[in-house]
């Protein structure tokens, strides 16, 4: 029998429920912590040179005729701190530096699709596993590329983003197998917040290592911890529930009947019905928008501080973690409320994912433009942009999970699609605002935040509008014999 045109197919309410499966210290639950923690290296690995790159770069005495009319005065709480000077310094322009925080982005965006189809043949863990542990052996090798020149600096970067373009596939790719359509939003947004949280720790951290040691050691220290991690992940974590070593029955069970009528067992891929789905474009679309805002924070706001607002080195890496853990906080409480809502107020998965996705990114819009306008007032420019950032965090438990209500077999290959058109922000964003700031004047930066919080509204928009949360027709086994 069809369904009903607009209702939602997404079995929740006939599945056995998670109350006779404890979460503690269960199989899917390690998973996502071990996740967690995997994201959170990913994302140290990947903001460190923002911080580290302030440090590397030689003063521009030159721009310093800009200072005094245009930007705020010196703002700053230490004076005399013992302060490391024995870092190599780099005469690069804004131009380069630009090229420099958007390398990354060159190699990551290769290998987004090839990681979601991968991971559906040969599974998410070693693929995920391999994609951090190769970051890792790149980014302790980012000293001696920086000497060696700017261009090796960037073909390592660009390598580093080929190690972490599989990872978020891969990642959506295990979950398709590990978890409960109840669950999904709580998992998902555990496993996902240990990026934001990534971000808080290193930003600061890289200030205080690039205060007190030397900027050297911020990639060595991250690079060690990477190699680390690797061998607990390789250890711990199995594909599917099926080959999980030390899972109990009764969460083998609860996992498996939950998902039999969301699996596909079709061994092809059925791409054209996947590209010409609305729902994918709708996913697509808010991934783009809601990533131009984030990567062009993520990359610029320590510089932001230190030129516009005039912090220092490490008050720039506290105030530019602020944000992070805002949106950190905000992905584990929204991931909570947005599965109570379809488990037990029965919201349909659709009105909540559009909600969610909503908030997440028209609150980042406005808070933007308005960070824009508060001219040199530290404490509210701090607060707006700590704001939106944090509202952000709805984004997660919105159209980010939204790949595995539509196609649970295919969320891998539907992220990796997602995520390479979402991966172009990255790789422009940077070098758009750093062309736009070239004398780092107020009016120049609001230019930046008009531009962010516009494409923010459009994504938002064009979601509401075009979003589905019913498993699509050609995502199910049997849709060929139609």
């Amino acid at each position: 029998m069809e369904p009903e045109e607009g209702e939602d197919r997404t079995p929740l309410l006939k599945e056995p429920q998670p109350d006779t499966v404890p979460a503690c210290c269960s199989a899917r639950y390690n998973l996502a912590l071990l996740a967690c923690f995997g994201f959170f290296l990913l994302y140290a690995l990947r903001v460190n040179l923002s911080v580290a790159l302030v440090d590397m770069v030689e003063p521009d005495t030159s721009s310093a005729k800009n200072v005094t009319s245009n930007v705020c005065p010196e703002h700053s709480s230490t004076t005399n701190v013992p302060r490391n000077t024995t870092g190599e310094k780099y005469s690069w322009d804004a131009d380069t530096q630009g090229w420099i925080l958007g390398s990354f982005f060159y190699g990551y965006i290769i290998t987004q699709i090839p990681g979601g189809y991968l991971a559906s043949r040969i599974g998410g863990k070693l693929l995920l596993g391999f994609g951090i542990f190769g970051t890792s052996v790149f980014t302790l090798l980012t000293p001696l590329a920086a000497n060696l020149g700017v261009g090796y600096l960037i073909a390592v970067r660009a390598l580093e983003g080929l190690g972490e373009g599989v990872t978020f596939p891969a990642m959506h790719s295990m979950w398709s197998s590990w978890a409960p359509p109840l669950e999904r939003s709580k998992l998902l947004s555990i496993s996902y917040a240990g990026a934001q949280l990534g971000t808080v720790v290193s930003l600061p951290l890289s200030g205080l290592i690039c205060y007190y040691m030397n900027w050297v050691y911020v990639f060595y220290i991250f690079g060690a911890l990477g190699i680390l991690w690797w061998f607990f992940w390789m250890l711990l974590v199995s594909d599917t529930p099926e080959t999980h070593k030390s899972i109990s029955h009764a969460e083998r069970e609860y996992i498996l009947s939950s998902l039999k009528d969301q699996l596909s067992t079709q061994k092809s891929v059925p791409w054209r019905p996947m590209l010409g789905s609305l729902p994918l474009w709708a996913i697509v679309v808010a991934h783009f928008s809601y990533n131009w805002t984030f990567y062009t924070l993520l990359t610029l706001l320590p510089t932001y501080m230190k030129e516009i607002l005039r912090f220092d080195a490490q008050e720039n890496g506290f105030l530019s973690a602020l944000p992070y853990f805002g949106c950190w906080l905000c992905i584990i409480l929204s991931g909570q409320i947005a599965d109570y809502l379809r488990e037990k107020q029965n919201f349909s998965t659709v009105c909540v994912r559009k909600c969610f996705t909503l908030i997440g990114m028209i609150g980042p819009a406005v808070f933007l433009v308005a960070a824009g306008f508060i001219g040199c007032n530290y404490a509210l420019a701090v607060a707006f942009v700590t704001i939106s950032t944090t509202l952000g965090g709805f984004c997660t438990s919105g159209y980010s999970i939204n790949h595995l209500d539509i196609a649970p077999s295919y969320a891998g290959i539907l992220l990796g699609i997602t995520n390479s058109f979402a991966t172009i922000p990255g790789m422009v964003g940077p070098v758009i605002a750093k062309n736009l700031t070239h004398n780092n004047t107020v009016g120049e930066w609001q230019m930046v935040f008009y531009i962010a919080a516009s494409i923010n509204l459009f994504g938002a928009i064009f979601f509401a509008l075009f979003a589905s949360g019913e498993v699509q027709d050609w995502a199910v086994s049997g849709y060929h014999l139609h």
